[in-house]
């Protein structure tokens, strides 16, 4: 799976951003997983809304559109849907906690995607 590091405005969001971008990927998402390490994500690639459903913690979910810009974030805990954000076009999952800084309007930048088996 391919793996970048994200940036906001006030610097480096995650090192170790996952990119989901096929169905089972999006599907499979964090479920049954027991923790986001330091510096771990998960960017799902055209989807729009998340739940929470067999998660075992709560997360970070930010919204962001086209260009990568936000417009929307919410913490959302396990067997929780999150709320639809006008303009989503893609979500980045977060460890609770770590997106404190993201706010509608923040610009993203990503950097070096590589993949890993």
């Amino acid at each position: 799976m391919k793996t970048c590091a994200v940036y906001g405005s006030a610097g480096l969001i995650a090192d170790r951003v996952a990119v989901a971008d096929t169905f089972f990927t999006r599907f499979k998402g964090l479920m049954l997983r027991k923790a986001l390490q330091p510096g771990e994500g998960l960017l799902l690639k055209n989807c729009s809304t998340i739940h929470c459903c067999f998660m075992r913690f709560p997360i970070d979910v930010v919204y962001l559109d086209d260009s990568m810009e936000v417009v929307g974030v919410e913490t959302v805990k396990p067997w929780r849907l999150g709320h639809f954000f006008r303009g989503a076009k893609h979500v980045l999952e977060l460890e609770a906690g770590k997106a404190r800084d993201l706010a509608p309007g923040t610009q993203t930048l990503w950097k070096e995607c590589t993949h890993h088996e």
